[in-house]
């Protein structure tokens, strides 16, 4: 069955702080204030769906943002433009079925049209093969490790350049032409706003 990736709906909030909870020691919890923050904020804030339930979901973060992350200031410190990965969650019983790779996909056709680099961490506490093997067959490369200082935990600081951001630049500048395929970024807005604008969904056969 297809995989569609599409942005988060208020009404799935709960369900996506379910998912992060239950995610294991690879993902920061979340409690409920702080996923609103998210959901009004976030650039990127997108959910998978498979056989029509919720797969996972991925939040990302354009580097001028005021994002609150020790990881995300680590980048920002030393890196004048990136497009930042802040958590991305599979469900248990969807991985190792190309969601997360559908995710990336989807985040890099965004992110390659206004930023010149992906930035993400994994963690390395008690060993993240397999996540480091993921992201390194994705194109990431590390750049450096650091300790978070609200967790107390070291990451693996993972970079990937993005080869089109330039001739998009170029070509472009800031003003993307009007197509249907473009996924559009979130509208951050003030309360009692709607919080985004509902682009096409994006769907991979995987």
């Amino acid at each position: 069955m297809s995989i569609v990736v599409r942005d988060v709906r208020e009404h799935e909030l709960d369900s996506v702080l379910a998912l992060n909870n239950a995610a294991g020691p690879a993902i920061l919890p979340l409690d409920a204030a702080r996923l609103r923050h998210f959901f009004d904020t976030a650039e990127y804030f997108r959910v998978a769906e498979r056989d029509g339930t919720l797969a996972g979901f991925l939040i990302g973060i354009g580097a001028r943002s005021d994002h609150d992350s020790s990881n995300f200031r680590w980048f920002r410190e030393r890196y004048p433009d990136f497009f930042y990965i802040d958590r991305i969650v599979v469900a248990s019983r969807r991985r190792g079925g190309g969601v997360g790779r559908a995710f990336y996909a989807d985040a890099q056709s965004y992110a390659e049209l206004r930023y010149p680099q992906l930035a993400c961490e994994v963690f390395l506490e008690g060993g993240n093969d397999p996540a480091l093997l993921f992201h390194g067959s994705f194109g990431f490369r590390e750049v450096g490790q650091h300790v978070m200082e609200e967790a107390g935990v070291r990451a693996a600081m993972l970079m990937k350049p993005l080869c089109s951001y330039a001739w998009v630049r170029e070509t472009y500048g800031d003003a993307l032409p009007e197509a249907s395929w473009l996924t559009r970024p979130r509208v951050p807005v003030q309360h009692g706003q709607v919080a985004a604008q509902a682009p096409r969904p994006t769907g991979t056969g995987l």
